[in-house]
């Protein structure tokens, strides 16, 4: 590692670490409520966000084909080689700070995110069937297509049921999976603001408030 990428790489940590306890959500806006459901799921550094098949419109829909009897996909987004490569070594972890490809995991799932991921934190949130559609659009827009327009495929994942698909968006330190995710959420109506997001605890907090707030409102 050289000096010049290790000052960047301690730079940007340091000014991280500084901003991990920001708040998130944005004043003002209201909190979505409605007949269909979205799961944020907590992955330790990584968040993900599952859609039940039923509520899947549109052509993210045509994913769901290789897959027979899927109820739920799960979307999460990560430096191409560092995701693919699944090794942790710091050398890996350097590279995806600097503006790189990308990709997005599909994971297929016939349990729900919950049971599926009974080990990890996941959040249910509510909205409307067409904040649900802008959703699946939102994903749909980050992947990086074909000459026929469908998902370019990368890869078999790292376990039965998921695929590496490419993704049009560059990833870096102020880029990552997390803020794809906050993004993602931003754009289709919930309050979550993702300027400072970083790691997946200011996500997942974020997320488990605007839950809170939405139990609230169906009392």
């Amino acid at each position: 590692m050289n000096r010049t990428r290790l000052a960047l790489f301690i730079g940007v940590m340091a000014g991280s670490l500084a901003g991990c306890a920001a708040a998130t959500l944005m004043p003002g806006r209201a909190v979505p409520s409605g007949d269909a459901a979205i799961y944020v799921v907590g992955r330790g550094w990584h968040t993900d966000i599952a859609l039940p098949v039923d509520e899947v419109s549109g052509p993210l829909a045509s994913l769901e084909d290789d897959y027979p009897g899927v109820r739920y996909m799960v979307f999460g987004f990560g430096e191409r080689a560092y995701y693919m490569s699944h090794d942790e070594g710091s050398g890996e972890m350097l590279t995806a700070l600097f503006p790189s490809k990308s990709a997005i995991l599909l994971t297929a799932l016939s349990a729900p995110p919950a049971e599926a991921f009974a080990d990890q934190q996941v959040v249910t949130l509510r909205l409307s069937q067409s904040g649900a559609d802008r959703i699946a659009a939102l994903i749909w827009q980050s992947l990086q297509k074909t000459a026929d327009g469908s998902a370019l495929r990368l890869a078999d994942g790292p376990y039965a049921g998921s695929t590496f698909y490419a993704s049009a968006e560059t990833y870096d330190a102020f880029n990552t999976c997390n803020t794809w995710t906050a993004q993602v959420l931003r754009d289709s109506g919930f309050p979550l603001d993702p300027r400072g997001v970083l790691f997946a605890r200011q996500v997942m907090q974020a997320v488990a408030q605007i839950a809170a707030m939405q139990a609230r409102q169906m009392q």
